[in-house]
């Protein structure tokens, strides 16, 4: 009987919360760059604020082959043949979540 209960008790605890199925961003703040021939295909920079408790510096607005995208930061000592990320997104849904609100603000900066 103790086992039953010890394994409902160990359930319990790892339901997730509902609140936090998904971060929110929080605030935006963008800082798109001026044409410029050495940018390339970098359109600005972005940071955000998730649940307004933590901040992620260094997002990257990007032109690529199908449109604009967020770049999350590198890490500047990675010695490997790839690019190595800071932090990202597990979910798409908070992928899709932190780029429509990072591009939405520079759409509107821009305009």
């Amino acid at each position: 009987m103790a086992e039953n209960t010890n394994a409902a008790s160990n359930a319990a605890q790892q339901k997730v919360d509902p609140a936090f199925d998904c971060l929110a961003v929080t605030q935006v703040q963008v800082f798109p760059f001026k044409e410029g021939p050495s940018l390339g295909h970098l359109k600005g920079l972005a940071q955000i604020v998730l649940n307004d408790q933590m901040v992620i510096r260094g997002l990257r607005v990007m032109d690529g082959v199908n449109g604009l995208f967020v770049s999350y930061p590198l890490d500047p000592f990675y010695k490997g043949e790839d690019f190595k990320s800071i932090c990202n997104p597990i979910t798409r849904q908070l992928r899709e979540h932190i780029e429509n609100c990072i591009l939405e603000k520079y759409q509107a900066a821009v305009a």
